[in-house]
């Protein structure tokens, strides 16, 4: 009996490079993954990790699980700016933008100047504009 190396045994020599390209990707998000979620349970107060973690499950389409990160990084370190601007901005993903619009205000009553929450409300503000609602204020 002859054996088979493994890259013979999976064809490797025949897939297609972009595929192997998504393969290697969604590979290394997995592990990057894993490595945020371990730096998160020894350090539940590291604003950067949790952002970084609550970005790729966003990019996943897995807001629900972003909203998590960004709830237990702020139960570690509530009021945080930057913790509660990601987390208005993955609301406004979910078309949540009343709940956005609240979370840019709370952190704009402790630093009114910060031109990242005026932007992100703005935003908010605009993509909460329903058609209706235009259409009511240009017949009045």
């Amino acid at each position: 009996m002859k054996e088979t190396s493994p890259p013979e045994l999976l064809g490797a020599n025949h897939i297609d490079p972009a595929m192997r390209e998504r393969i290697l990707r969604a590979v290394g998000q997995d592990s990057q993954e894993r490595a945020l979620r371990d730096e998160l349970k020894q350090h539940p107060d590291n604003v950067d990790a949790a952002i970084h973690l609550a970005k790729a499950l966003l990019a996943q389409e897995r807001p629900h699980e972003a909203l998590q990160v960004l709830d237990n990084v702020l139960v570690a370190v509530p009021g945080n700016l930057r913790a509660l601007n990601a987390k208005g901005v993955v609301l406004d993903v979910e078309g949540r933008h009343d709940a956005a619009q609240a979370l840019y205000r709370q952190a704009l009553e402790s630093e009114p100047g910060n031109q990242m929450l005026h932007h992100n409300l703005n935003l908010s503000l605009a993509f909460d504009r329903k058609p209706e609602r235009n259409a009511l204020a240009q017949s009045r």
